[in-house]
Order: C-alpha cells, then sequence, then structure tokens
C-alpha cells in the first residue's frame, strides 16, 4: 500500500518537519527511465510509458521514475498552442481519471509497480502546473506532487506548486522533486529533514547541460545522506533537445546507474537500507546541522 502525504509548506521548506530517525527494513529496487515521448500526444506517450513500466517490472523494481512532462512531452510552443489536449484533468481530490491512461494504469496494477510520471495538470480552481503524477500498484492514478520551483518559460505557462510531497512506498520514504527543484539545495535537504530516504527527480535537462545534471543530483545525495533517482528525456529537436543520462545515486552521491547522453534506456539499481545507515552514521550532517546560522555576519577588511 502506498500513499501520498504534505510532508512540508514551501514557505518553511528549509525547516525541520520530523527528523530521519527510522529506516527500512528491506532493500527497494527502482527503475529510473530515459525515453523520447511525443509532443502533444498524450494517449501515444501513455502507452509508450506503459512500455516502459512493464520493462521495470520484468527487473524487479517496485518503483519506476519517468521523465518530467512525460505525457505530454516538454515542449513549449505546443504545451502553449493546445492546452486542452495536452492537460491532463485532476479532481479535487487530486485524482486523475482520464481515459488516455489507461495503458500505463493497467502496466502499474499488473507489473506490480508504483509509476512516478511527468505530466501538465489542469486542477479544479484554473491552476495549471507541473506534476509528478503517482501511478499506483491499483491503478489509481494522482497528483503526487507541483514543481514549485518553476524554470525560464514555464512561468509564462504554469502555475508553481505550494507545498511539498513525500511518497510512501513499503517503508520507505520518497521524497519528490522536479527537474528545477534539485537544483535547490533546500529543495532536497526538505524533503532529508521530513525524513526522506530518498530523493526522486522527474526531469528535463536540454543538451549542453550535462555537467550540471551529472553535478546537481550527486549533490543532493551527498548533502542529505540519501539515495536520488534521476529520469531525464533523451532526444528531440533543437532547442529542446534532451541529453538522458538517467542516473541512480547512492548516499554519498556515487553512480549506482546511469544512462547514456541518448537513447532509451531503462535503469534498475537496488536501494540498500544498510548502506542508508552506514553512510548516515559516518556522515552526520543532518544531524549535526545547526539550527541557524547565528547572528548578522561578520564583514571585515583583507
Amino acid at each position: 500500500m502506498q500513499t501520498v502525504r504534505t510532508a512540508w509548506d514551501v514557505a518553511d521548506y528549509h525547516r525541520p518537519v520530523t527528523q530521519p530517525r527510522t529506516l527500512p527494513s528491506s532493500p527497494l529496487t527502482v527503475a529510473t527511465v530515459q525515453a523520447t515521448p511525443t509532443p502533444g500526444d498524450v494517449a501515444g506517450n501513455a502507452v509508450m510509458a506503459a512500455d516502459l513500466v512493464r520493462r521495470a517490472g520484468e527487473r524487479g523494481a517496485r518503483v519506476a521514475v519517468l521523465p518530467e512532462l512525460f505525457l505530454c512531452a516538454y515542449h513549449p510552443p505546443v504545451l502553449a498552442a493546445d492546452p486542452v489536449g495536452t492537460d491532463v484533468v485532476a479532481d479535487p481530490a487530486g485524482m486523475v481519471a482520464d481515459p488516455r491512461l489507461d495503458p500505463l494504469r493497467a502496466a502499474a496494477r499488473e507489473a506490480g509497480v508504483t509509476a512516478l510520471v511527468g505530466a501538465a495538470v489542469r486542477h479544479p480552481d484554473g491552476r495549471r502546473t507541473i506534476a509528478a503524477l503517482v501511478v499506483d500498484r491499483t491503478g489509481e492514478v494522482r497528483v503526487g506532487y507541483d514543481k514549485q520551483q518553476l524554470w525560464g518559460d514555464e512561468r509564462e505557462l504554469f502555475t508553481p506548486g505550494d507545498r511539498g510531497a513525500t511518497l510512501l512506498v513499503d517503508d520507505w520514504r520518497l521524497g519528490l522533486g522536479i527537474c528545477y527543484d534539485g537544483c535547490f539545495p533546500e529543495h532536497g535537504r526538505a524533503a532529508a529533514l521530513d525524513g526522506a530516504h530518498a530523493y526522486l527527480c522527474p526531469s528535463g535537462y536540454l543538451v549542453g547541460s550535462e555537467h550540471r545534471r551529472d553535478l546537481y543530483y550527486a549533490a543532493r545525495a551527498l548533502d542529505n545522506t540519501m539515495f536520488v533517482v534521476f529520469a531525464n528525456a533523451v532526444g528531440g529537436v533543437d532547442p529542446w533537445r534532451f541529453n538522458g543520462g538517467a542516473a541512480v545515486y547512492d548516499p554519498e552521491g556515487r553512480v549506482l546507474a546511469r544512462g547514456a547522453d541518448d537513447g532509451t534506456a531503462v535503469l534498475v539499481a537496488t536501494l540498500d537500507p544498510a548502506v542508508l545507515a552506514a553512510t548516515r552514521t559516518a556522515h552526520s550532517m543532518l544531524v549535526d546541522r545547526l539550527p541557524d546560522q547565528g547572528g548578522a555576519r561578520l564583514s571585515m577588511p583583507g
């Protein structure tokens, strides 16, 4: 059984909610995906997502992470021209009943995989958000998290989310972020201070950003002594051409699995609670952190 729980408010996302005292009792096998969706083709991309989720399940994954805006593809001109066709609609409880997602529902249910997949979501109050949908093992689809840190032209099309979220799968706590969220150390830290054992980030990194792509998420892992699962789009046409490199990082920021800069891939890794425990014993930043950095900083001539 898995649920999505509101974990922290955006205004307070640098403040602890619960301390990370507990560890999972057993390993969790996860998959991260890089693939090329078709701009505007929600139905076709859902079929592709279903195939990727099945492939993840066949390799033993219990959780699969797909890229940012995967269901509609990250292509701002199409998103601007056809909001009705590219969005999925959420009800007041955050549930999504769009029949175009039926193949993905069936795949998650049959494979026994919880899938996290990017989508453009229209909320009952009219807000349009970049969301991570949770497709659970019963086939239900809900809005798990709305991206808080919008990047560039996203601000003209979408409204930022107003709080973080934690996905609970078995006894693992999985903090959620989307792409640019992961560029902010305080976003990953908020997840860790809420007890996250791992941080899941569906993303859309463009060709030319390889150095930053590989650095940000390794840093979030080490900063917070937690696993990081990073999914990314790949391919496309300039200027919306993406660079793959989907990866799973251990709690010291080491690569457990990483895709190439091109080509579709389903990468699988097992998150081991013993590794998490050993890392947090050796590197106790989450426990040792100061509640603040003191008074006004001193300035002095050199």
